[in-house]
């Protein structure tokens, strides 16, 4: 049965049978993102395990984790968000959430650095397919007093696919190993491509479109680039969350690599007495807890927050004032995680941080869409993300690798790592400064 149809003027107000079919259209989109994240973080609890068995170093770790998958799913956004703009959404995204989950099984199949690679290459293709046009979507069906809340509805997906990743990753290696875990969660998408095909609407009908077209002809892909090139604020908001992703990407590339190395007594005699079968299943399900439910808290209350500063007088600069200030705040205490002795005590400060840096998802994605015309959004995302993955999913997990071997020849592989992590911090203060620039400029330089 199809979701009902979704009102065609987000700005009207909705009737009963609007609201119904927008909220099944953000929670499906909402399960998509979600295995999203679980298909491309998975691979970090599982790290020490393949990294053993395929003897691969640290650096080749973070390219493998970071590096493979950005450098295509980067590029390849463009093209799909220009797609995107034009043609059915639900259908681009349907066959990108089929393409990712089938090349996450193919992980599960490598037997060497080239395949794993390669397989993680493929998981970047069906990715690219996903955020621009599910973005376009929810902006296009939502009230914009609502539309931070949207979006980080839909970026729900980050901590929720993280903390599973983390969690089935952790257990399923643990019973069954890490080839396993790969097969797990990559075949659902495949059944979930064919739900959303069948259920979910592209309100964006043909006759909706060439009345668009015939109203306000859709700009070229360099004419998008040259109205967000003349916008400061796009450039501080892009630069700031590719700096925080960073932190994040290079962080979870290698949490479970820290404490396994730096915690691995207390945590495996920890795992004994709870009856699990090995560390990692316990550090993946305390991992997975610590960031999804806190990663959520802090992704929810960045939307409110956004939404509730920007209509209380400061307009769209609001809606940054608090990830500015949360992300500044959240790097000395994360720091202070790797310093921390004991791992319990380490896992319990986490959550701090993770709430704190959580902020930015909805603020930052609705500033962007109201940069440009409603036919250039997805175009705009894909530029935005181009900016977050190219500097956070390209270069932190690398970055972190390289870190920790070369500290690793002075002070070995476990307090190496350690430093690397605490390094990896300073960009995360830079993060927030940009945040606070970027606030300056929204209001005059916001169109839609």
């Amino acid at each position: 049965m199809s979701a009902p149809d979704v009102a065609l003027d987000p700005n009207k107000s909705a009737s009963p049978m609007a609201s119904a079919a927008r909220r099944y259209t953000l929670t499906v989109l909402l399960v998509i993102y979600t295995l999203n994240f679980l298909d491309r973080q998975i691979i970090n609890i599982l790290a020490e395990p393949i990294k053993q068995e395929l003897g691969l170093a640290d650096w080749q770790m973070g390219a493998m984790t970071g590096l493979a998958f950005a450098a295509i799913y980067t590029f390849l956004g463009i093209p799909m968000a220009r797609f995107s703009d034009r043609w059915n959404r639900v259908w681009i995204v349907s066959a990108a959430l089929a393409t990712w989950s089938a090349f996450t099984v193919l992980c599960g199949l490598a037997q060497n650095f080239t395949q794993m690679l390669l397989a993680r290459f493929g998981v970047g293709v069906g990715e690219a397919g996903c955020t621009p046009p599910a973005q376009s979507l929810i902006t296009e069906i939502t009230p914009k007093t609502e539309r931070a809340r949207a979006l980080a509805f839909y970026s729900l997906g980050v901590p929720i696919g993280s903390l599973l990743g983390m969690v089935i990753g952790g257990v399923v290696a643990d019973h069954w190993g890490w080839r396993t875990a790969f097969f797990i969660v990559g075949l659902p998408g495949i059944l979930l491509a064919l739900l959303t095909v069948l259920t979910v609407k592209d309100p964006r009908g043909k006759a909706m479109v060439a009345a668009a077209q015939a109203a306000s002809p859709r700009q070229t892909f360099k004419e998008v680039l040259g109205v967000l090139g003349r916008k400061k604020s796009f450039w501080y908001l892009g630069s700031g969350a590719g700096l925080i992703s960073l932190v994040g990407y290079a962080h979870q590339s290698f949490y479970g690599s820290f404490f396994l190395r730096n915690h691995k007594a207390e945590i495996t005699e920890l795992a004994t007495g709870m009856g699990f079968s090995g560390p990692i299943g316990l550090i993946g399900l305390s991992l997975g807890l610590i960031l999804g439910v806190s990663g959520a808290l802090g992704t929810v209350l960045g939307g409110r927050l956004g939404d509730h500063f920007a209509a209380k007088g400061q307009g769209e600069a609001g809606y940054m004032t608090a990830p500015a200030i949360a992300t500044i705040l959240a790097m000395p205490i994360l720091a202070f995680v790797f310093l921390t002795p004991t791992a319990v005590a380490a896992l319990a400060l986490l959550a701090v941080p993770t709430v704190l840096k959580g902020l930015w998802y909805g603020p930052v994605y609705a500033s962007v869409q109201g940069l440009v015309a409603d036919r250039s959004r997805a175009t705009a995302t894909a530029m935005l993300l181009l900016l977050i993955n190219l500097i956070g999913l390209g270069t932190g997990p690398l970055i972190a690798g390289i870190l920790s071997d070369l500290y690793a020849l002075a002070l070995g592989p476990a307090e190496g790592l350690r430093w690397a992590m605490v390094t990896i911090c300073l960009f995360g203060v830079a993060a927030g400064g940009l945040f606070w620039l970027g606030r300056r400029h929204l209001v005059a330089e916001t169109v839609s």
